[in-house]
């Protein structure tokens, strides 16, 4: 028996069209588009596709998007004033600013300017505080295009023993917390888990984000089990998920590939949240 491949490429393809519909129809009630600000410091080439990758986003979908470039050298307060300015503009909706930042600025108290009510990428500690209080809230984008896969191809997690293999403050914790808030038990695994195998083994539903290329094997994958990789490596030019496909792909009954699985839905995910930002914004202020 070989898995079903949840088609990450192809769901990202109709989401963007379903999020390009509601952004006419709030320009239309609202008399201005949606506007995404995306932040980028420094010159990282990986940073930059992500970030042109989101600008095409943002035009495919409707969305009105700013792109703000600041040198390698710049400073802590050449940021601080770049966020205070974007989080005081009426029209910007959503702020990102592209992780990672150049050694010596401190990443948390820059995320931490940016407003909650603008924070795309949900990683603010009042928005944090909401998920995990299970409160609606935006949510991280990786974890939340996760449960849009699984709900997509009727996988339900309720009363699944769920693992998360990764313990990130991106994706690990806040794809527990969702895994949680739809009943699943969860089990977050990490570096100084003991009998980690035995664990997967274990698992209805196993989410792989730990960023070793093939980490997990055959050999620790239940028979029937629902398979999610979220690791994105590059060896020897090609990209390679946390899961050795190959092998695991005939144990599991659902599995995401790597490239085409998860990574287009954590863009259109981010989409969703920009627009989630602006309606929200909007109706605030009614």
């Amino acid at each position: 028996m070989s898995a079903v491949l949840i088609d990450g490429k192809a769901l990202s393809a109709r989401k963007r069209e379903e999020i390009k519909k509601k952004c006419e129809i709030f320009e239309q009630e609202y008399g201005r588009k949606i506007c995404l600000a995306v932040v980028l410091v420094g010159n990282d080439p990986a940073s930059e596709v992500y970030v042109r990758n989101k600008i095409r986003g943002c035009e495919a979908t409707d969305i009105r998007s700013l792109s703000f470039t600041l040198p390698q050298t710049a400073s802590q307060n050449d940021v601080e004033q770049l966020i205070c300015a974007l989080s005081a503009d009426e029209s910007v909706d959503g702020i990102l600013v592209q992780l990672p930042l150049p050694k010596g600025l401190d990443e948390d108290r820059i995320l931490n300017l940016i407003p909650p009510e603008k924070d795309v990428d949900g990683f603010h500690p009042v928005n944090v505080g909401k998920l995990l209080l299970g409160k609606e809230t935006i949510v991280a984008c990786t974890p939340m295009g996760v449960m849009t896969m699984l709900r997509d191809n009727d996988i339900s997690v309720a009363g699944k023993n769920a693992v998360v293999i990764g313990r990130s403050n991106i994706v690990g914790k806040p794809m527990a917390m969702l895994l949680l808030r739809d009943h699943a038990t969860v089990t977050i695994c990490h570096s100084r888990t003991k009998n980690l195998k035995e664990i997967c083994k274990n698992a209805d539903i196993l989410v792989a984000a730990i960023g070793k290329p093939e980490f997990v094997t055959a050999d620790m994958v239940k028979d029937g089990a629902v398979v999610i990789d979220v690791g994105i490596n590059r060896v020897n030019g090609k990209l390679k998920g946390d899961v050795d496909f190959d092998s695991v792909k005939e144990k599991a009954s659902y599995i995401t590939p790597v490239p085409g699985g998860v990574g287009p839905m954590t863009i259109t995910t981010l989409l969703e949240n920009t627009y989630l930002c602006g309606v929200r914004r909007e109706r605030a202020k009614s």
